[in-house]
């Protein structure tokens, strides 16, 4: 597999959340189903070992950082290799698929991380520069020049309320030039600090780094944008072309035939000339709608991850919402108004799907 070209081809990448039972233990049955929920819903990859995977697996006491990656790896090749066979009797090759395991910590932590996900056969690492505090841009460089020694690497741009930090015009610029570099995460929520990623990798000449949106804010019209940037002196449009995304952990079936009606849309209008149906701009309010519920933006996303538990949790693809943090809990008004936003947009979920199919997954 050419993963460059995969992931400029543009793919729903769900970010994988981490099952657990009562004890706050791995619940391996249900971490596999929801490997195979995602390769059956069409997605073109996962990331593992990011937010949505909850940090603490990482924590010594709590051991879960190599065993999810393998784990997750192992159950997507082989829902691959019996889809390919199931569709494609005569192909032994499975579909193009992008494993993408989540990188944190100083450079010496993010190294270690990248040679375990290499190990394990992951495509590249999503590397976080949270804990680099403010460090300077040229350290920031150099920290990321390091880990793409061992990996390619996919830029992420964490916004601040989660634990990321700033980071302007010229890192950017400069991570472009990395050669290592495959793809960014745009995730600031934050349309000025978009659009600085996006002008940067655009004014780097590098046609072959991938731009994905991470703002779950903002999917609809971050996919559907051509943005305006400048490249060897000539008017360009760049394009995010598709997303890796904690809200696409949940309904995934649903934005996988999302990303399919943009991509028709973009086949049909390259240049993004023609007017645009004013239904999308009510389809991207709706998904900010459900995505604000989901995310727990009333109290500034301390809900984030549970959230989505509950979606999967009703959808008998979780047993709970139990974190590896027990302060972390869905709190009444979190399920009500995921309540309302269930009511409200029934078309946003994939529940049809995943009834039909979850014993298989949890088989």
């Amino acid at each position: 597999m050419n993963f460059r070209q995969h992931l400029l081809a543009g793919h729903v990448i769900p970010a994988h959340p981490l099952a657990l039972t009562p004890h706050r233990t791995l619940d391996e049955r249900h971490q596999r189903a929801l490997t195979r929920y995602y390769v059956a819903a069409g997605a073109g990859g996962i990331a593992v070992g990011v937010h949505t995977t909850q940090f603490a697996i990482r924590d010594p006491r709590v051991g879960l950082y190599r065993p999810v990656l393998e784990l997750a790896a192992e159950t997507a090749d082989a829902a691959l290799r019996d889809e390919g066979s199931a569709t494609r009797p005569s192909s032994l090759v499975p579909r193009p698929f992008i494993k993408i395991a989540g990188l944190v910590g100083d450079t010496a932590q993010a190294v270690r991380e990248a040679e375990i996900a290499r190990a394990l056969g992951y495509h590249a690492g999503l590397l976080s520069l949270a804990a680099l505090g403010d460090a300077r841009d040229d350290v920031l460089v150099r920290h990321c020049r390091a880990v793409a020694d061992v990996i390619p690497v996919m830029g992420f741009y964490l916004q601040p309320a989660v634990g990321g930090r700033a980071l302007g015009y010229r890192f950017w610029r400069e991570f472009a030039e990395i050669p290592n570099v495959v793809a960014v995460k745009i995730a600031p929520f934050d349309r000025y600090r978009t659009l600085d990623v996006v002008r940067a990798v655009a004014e780097s000449g590098r046609d072959d780094v991938a731009l994905y949106t991470g703002n779950d804010d903002s999917i609809v019209l971050d996919l559907l944008t051509p943005f305006p940037c400048v490249q060897g002196g000539r008017r360009v449009h760049r394009r995010i072309v598709g997303g890796l995304l904690g809200q696409w952990a949940v309904w995934t079936r649903r934005a996988v035939e999302l990303l399919d009606e943009v991509r028709r849309l973009r086949a049909a209008d390259p240049e993004g000339g023609a007017t645009l149906d004013a239904r999308w701009l009510t389809r991207a309010a709706a998904l900010t709608d459900a995505n604000g519920a989901l995310f727990d933006v009333a109290h500034d996303f301390a809900g984030c991850i549970v959230g989505l538990h509950e979606v999967l949790r009703r959808q008998g693809l979780m047993r709970g919402v139990w974190t590896l943090d027990p302060r972390e809990r869905l709190t009444a008004e979190q399920a009500a108004e995921i309540d309302r936003v269930l009511r409200s947009y029934p078309e946003l979920t994939d529940d049809e799907f995943v009834a039909e199919h979850r014993e298989e997954w949890l088989g």
